[in-house]
């Protein structure tokens, strides 16, 4: 299985009182995350599944994306994305699709962490930094 994994793009503050999940893409988020869509479409990737977290900003990223992408039907709502979930039952969720799917996940820091360090280490102790790119320069992989 070819696994993508991409955090969503920068949203809002949180505040006292409000609803964290609730919490939208910036204007630099959503633009941040239109040059992911175009880089993927670029590298002509087809996705045989793109899963978000429920939270609003997952979401907005996986819209962007999926759209971009002319894959809007493959879009689909994983709540186990959401803060907090098992990576296990992620990675469960994942294989279903089988060991020749090519599958996106979007979802949130330090869960995204968590679970590529349980597929690289075997356990959810690794540390990574996860690096974006700026004004066409790659600060990371």
């Amino acid at each position: 299985m070819d696994l993508f994994i991409l955090r969503h793009g920068k949203a809002g503050k949180s505040s006292y009182g409000h609803d964290d999940a609730a919490r939208v893409l910036t204007r630099k988020g959503k633009d941040e995350i239109k040059e992911v869509a175009r880089w993927i479409k670029l590298k002509k990737f087809k996705f045989d599944s793109i899963a978000t977290s429920p939270l609003k900003r997952a979401h907005e990223t996986t819209t962007i994306n999926a759209s971009f992408l002319g894959q809007e039907d493959k879009l689909t709502t994983w709540n186990l994305l959401a803060p907090g979930g098992d990576p296990d039952r992620i990675c469960h969720s994942a294989a279903r699709y089988g060991k020749n799917a090519t599958v996106l996940l979007i979802g949130h820091e330090p869960s995204l962490s968590m679970l590529m360090s349980k597929i690289i280490h075997g356990n959810g102790n690794g540390s990574f930094v996860l690096l974006k790119r700026r004004s066409g320069k790659n600060t990371g992989c």
